[in-house]
Order: C-alpha cells, then sequence, then structure tokens
C-alpha cells in the first residue's frame, strides 16, 4: 500500500512539473511572441523590439533552459522517491 502512495505521490509530482514547464513555454513563445508582441514593440533588446526578439531566439534560449531545469528538479525528485541511478 505504502509502494502505491510513493508511486502516486511521484507521479502528480512529475506531472506537475511537467505542466509548469509547458505553461511557462507556451507563455514565452506564444504569449510573449505572438500575442504580446504588439505591447512589447517599444521595448528594444540586441537592437529589435523583444516581441520580435522573444519569437525568433527567446523562446529557443527558455526552452534550453528549462531542459536543464528540468533535469535538475527530476533528478531531485528521483532522490526524494528512492529513485536515482
Amino acid at each position: 500500500m505504502e509502494d502505491t502512495a510513493s508511486r502516486n505521490a511521484y507521479w502528480k509530482a512529475n506531472i506537475r512539473i511537467i505542466l509548469i514547464s509547458l505553461a511557462i513555454w507556451f507563455i514565452c513563445s506564444f504569449g510573449m511572441g505572438i500575442i504580446l508582441r504588439p505591447m512589447l514593440s517599444g521595448i528594444m533588446v540586441g537592437g529589435a523590439d523583444l516581441g520580435f526578439w522573444m519569437a525568433q531566439n527567446g523562446s529557443m534560449y527558455i526552452f534550453i533552459i528549462l531542459i536543464f531545469v528540468y533535469a535538475s528538479v527530476m533528478n531531485r525528485l528521483d532522490r526524494e522517491h528512492g529513485l536515482e541511478e
């Protein structure tokens, strides 16, 4: 019984981490690059407005950062549940 509860807690935490990562990625890529682009046009980053920069470069940088953060958080979660390699 305890094993099942631990397994369910692990997967619940795993799904929560995935959903948070997807929400951040969606906000940065679709939200800031497309929906909020007109509002961000006055902020300049590297010679281009922030909305254009997020659509072209920023969302890729955010995605790469999310990969490393996800790996780190999942390693910690694995250690907490005794599933580390």
